[in-house]
């Protein structure tokens, strides 16, 4: 089982579309490269604590490769918006990729020049060693699940897409 940590704004929209892809295996709202421990929802936004809402996500590397799992969370994010996804703003919506293995920094490298080559843009994705990720409370975890009906900042389209994928078992 691979480890990858997924920075796209507001945690509950990334977490029910990551968790939709098949080949990843479990999937952890939390907060990540701040500079303060054990933060909660309300530190994170109104306290300047520096995480960003991330996703943790556990993958199969013999169903999912990396390069496909960057290329379907660069499908629901806005890569040249800086601190905004959606209607979110502020530092701890910021996008970014965090990894654990070093072996896994020249793969997202090459899929962030990519992207910025197809968009024609400045890509503003961080992409660095996690440092510190910590779990978002219980109400957080899978939060579109228990809440069919809350907000989420990715469209259904990509929803749709990722479970007709699982159902297709790709």
């Amino acid at each position: 089982m691979k480890h990858l940590y997924l920075a796209g704004g507001c945690f509950w929209g990334v977490q029910k579309y990551l968790s939709l892809i098949p080949g990843v295996m479990e999937t952890q709202a939390g907060y990540a490269n701040g500079h303060t421990e054990n933060p909660l929802y309300e530190d994170v936004c109104r306290r300047q604590t520096g995480h960003a809402e991330t996703v943790h996500v556990a993958y199969d590397e013999t169903q999912l490769s990396l390069d496909h799992l960057l290329s379907l969370f660069f499908e629901v994010i806005d890569p040249v918006s800086l601190n905004r996804q959606g209607e979110d703003t502020g530092d701890q919506y910021r996008t970014g990729i965090y990894y654990r293995d070093e072996s896994d920094f020249p793969v997202i490298r090459a899929a962030l020049d990519a992207l910025s080559v197809r968009i024609c843009g400045q890509v503003v994705v961080e992409c660095r060693p996690l440092r510190c990720f910590y779990p978002a409370e219980e109400d957080h975890q899978d939060y579109l699940v228990k809440n069919p009906g809350g907000y989420c900042h990715i469209h259904p389209r990509h929803f749709e897409r990722a479970a007709d994928f699982r159902r297709e078992g790709h």
